[in-house]
């Protein structure tokens, strides 16, 4: 059952699509949106396919679409084992794994990057919902990244997100840079031969135009021959002192939960020259922060 959706910006129609209970719920209630200045949060729930961010004092969990990163606990043992087997490991080599997926995308996102989302319900284990996201980092698409790197695997392809007429071509990307993966031995694909460490030679996940650009106009992109970079990001966003939130602010190196809570009780500030005068932030840490907020 389809049902025509509010035209987007683009004029390009969404449809709602009934999916099987087996399957992921196609939930997709809004146009497109494109989330920067952003920033990663650090969760103890993270993984790599599926994060916390903060956007403009607002905190979402995302999701990424077509990929599957390893479990980080055996909390769920037989999702664990499923991965597994995929990869040809032990569990407790998938747990290692996904730390290393973790981490990589932790880093990834250290620096700008944008979310682009049409608010597609992912489900998840928290109270608060996930939806699912592209993620564009200033060198590339994060989870084609994480599969050529042999940190996560094709997965989700039930996840429908309407509008993108080229969803399947990004599937054939991604099962070849899953092959390009194994022929190299990295990450999961190289645990036996001791390179679970090692990454993705000449990696062609950064090579590409803007992947989410390509679904909407295909017929723009380039030939391979003259290949078109990725579209810079926009520098990362300084914070307000007086506005921030308390999980915007953790975020920031050197700024715990109690300094957070501190700057937050002593607002309003007339500046940021003020965090000065928020006990526990002597010269060394207000050299350190100063320059995250205006």
């Amino acid at each position: 059952m389809r049902r025509q959706l509010s035209s987007l910006c683009a004029g390009i129609l969404f449809a709602l699509i009934a999916c099987s209970a087996a399957t992921t719920r196609c939930l997709a209630r809004a146009p497109w949106v494109a989330l920067q200045g952003g920033h990663y949060l650090v969760k103890r729930a993270n993984d790599g396919d599926s994060f916390h961010v903060s956007v403009q004092g607002k905190e979402y969990i995302f999701r990424l679409y077509f990929v599957d990163a390893p479990e980080t606990t055996s909390e769920f043992r037989d999702r664990v084992e499923e991965q597994a087997n995929y990869f040809g490991i032990t569990v407790d080599q998938v747990l290692k794994l996904g730390e290393l997926a973790k981490a990589y995308t932790r880093e990834k996102l250290s620096g700008p990057f944008l979310v682009r989302t049409c608010w597609e319900d992912a489900m998840g284990r928290s109270r608060m919902q996930r939806f699912y996201a592209f993620v564009q980092t200033n060198n590339g698409d994060l989870g084609e990244q994480l599969v050529e790197n042999g940190l996560a695997r094709i997965h989700g392809a039930s996840a429908k997100p309407e509008a993108l007429n080229s969803a399947a071509a990004e599937l054939r990307k991604l099962a070849g840079l899953e092959r390009k993966a194994k022929q190299e031995k990295v990450g999961g694909w190289g645990t036996s031969e001791g390179r679970m460490l090692a990454r993705a030679r000449d990696a062609e996940s950064e090579k590409s135009v803007d992947p989410f650009n390509k679904f909407f106009h295909p017929e723009s992109i380039p030939p391979r021959t003259a290949p078109v970079p990725s579209p810079p990001l926009p520098s990362e966003t300084k914070l307000d002192v007086n506005t921030a939130s308390q999980a915007e602010l953790e975020n920031i190196s050197d700024i715990g939960p109690v300094i957070a809570q501190r700057i937050i009780s002593a607002r309003p500030f007339k500046s940021a020259d003020d965090l000065r005068n928020v006990k526990g932030i002597g010269d060394k840490k207000y050299a350190k922060i100063r320059p995250s907020f205006d």
